[in-house]
């Protein structure tokens, strides 16, 4: 009997996303309250952890 094709999403994969993602809002937090190189540097770690994505 063949795999089937909708296995899902691993586990590993959905902790990358909502690293990425928790990165993404806190930079936007910190650039609105004027912190503008904490926001890039959170920025810079959530592209580095969107790496582990592709």
């Amino acid at each position: 009997m063949p795999e089937p094709e909708d296995t899902g999403v691993p586990l590993e994969r959905i902790a990358w996303i909502v690293t990425v993602a928790i990165c993404l809002i806190t930079a936007v937090i910190v650039l609105l309250s004027g912190y503008v190189g904490y926001s890039a540097v959170v920025f810079a770690i959530a592209c580095s952890a969107a790496i582990n994505l592709r």
